[in-house]
């Protein structure tokens, strides 16, 4: 079978962008009240419970996303790491897939007119995807060096 090697600045964009998507998984958790304000902003009739209740459907969301995200940039990384020559398009389909995810998140717009996640939160979902255009673009670069038969 056939092998590919493929740079180690590609292998280190994609640990790049698994540690950019697992900033952006905790983000949620670490930010505070960001969330929760954010819909009470939109919302300023809702009561207590239902803030929650919004910020918890969120952050499942959200948590959701995010550790398939981490199994994309693992599933990517073990891969490339295995040199198999199918981790580039691997890699392509999961950064569409990704940055569509992304832009949703940073742009829908919910029921009170205003987007649905704060700009902070959807602005750092967008950073995985930087990481990720640069390991395509290290990925595709140049004819990787075949190994093997």
């Amino acid at each position: 079978m056939r092998t590919i090697r493929y740079p180690r600045s590609a292998m280190a964009a994609l640990v790049a962008g698994l540690a950019l998507t697992l900033v952006a998984l905790l983000a949620p958790y670490a930010s505070g009240t960001v969330l929760a304000d954010h819909i009470r902003a939109g919302y300023p009739s809702y009561d207590a419970a239902r803030i929650d209740t919004a910020a918890t459907t969120y952050l499942v969301y959200l948590s959701v996303v995010g550790a398939l995200g981490v199994l994309g940039w693992l599933g990517t990384l073990w891969a490339a790491g295995r040199r198999k020559p199918w981790a580039r398009w691997v890699a392509t389909g999961l950064f569409a897939v990704g940055t569509s995810v992304a832009l949703f998140d940073l742009l829908v717009r919910d029921t009170s007119g205003d987007t649905g996640l704060p700009p902070l939160l959807g602005w750092l979902g967008l950073l995985p995807c930087l990481a990720g255009i640069a390991a395509l673009a290290l990925l595709w670069r140049r004819r990787p060096q075949r190994v093997g038969a």
